[in-house]
Parts: structure tokens; sequence; C-alpha cells
């Protein structure tokens, strides 16, 4: 039987650059990025503003199990880690 290939950063950091996602779009794909996260992968969130809005739908839909971190937190240049849970 073949075995899935499964694309693996080495450090278990997948960058996640909403600034070039439409905005129609942007909430469904960082929900689709996260649900595809393996437990303690992470994902690296770039954006130009704080998403005060999303975190607030995050910690609704996810509860504890995503972790979230901010690494940058300055007008124009925010970037967030989420980090899946067991």
């Amino acid at each position: 039987m073949n075995q899935p290939h499964l694309h693996l950063s080495p450090d278990a950091i997948y960058p996640f650059d909403a600034r070039g996602v439409a905005k129609r779009f942007r909430h469904a794909a960082i929900f689709g990025a996260l649900d595809a996260l393996f437990p303690g992968e992470t994902m690296r969130f770039v954006n130009d503003h704080d998403p005060l809005p999303l975190l607030q739908q995050l910690a609704q839909r996810y509860g504890e199990s995503v972790t979230i971190t901010y690494r940058q937190r300055e007008p124009g240049a925010i970037v967030i880690d989420f980090v899946k849970g067991e």
C-alpha cells in the first residue's frame, strides 16, 4: 500500500500571507488552512492590520485547541503564530 506524501515544513511552520487573499475569501481560507494543520504545527499569519474580529471568530470556532501568539504587532505589519494543539 502506498503511503501518502505529506508536504511538511521542516520546522512545522507554514506561512500564510493574508495580504494576497481577496478580502471576501480571507476568513474561509484561514479556517481551511488551520483545519489542515496537524497537532503541533504552526501557521505563521502575516497581515497589514490587526485582525481582531478574526481572532474572536477563531476563539469561538477553535477554543483552546489553537494558540495565538503575536510575533510582530506594529501598524501595517502584523505577524501572528497560530499553533494547533494536540
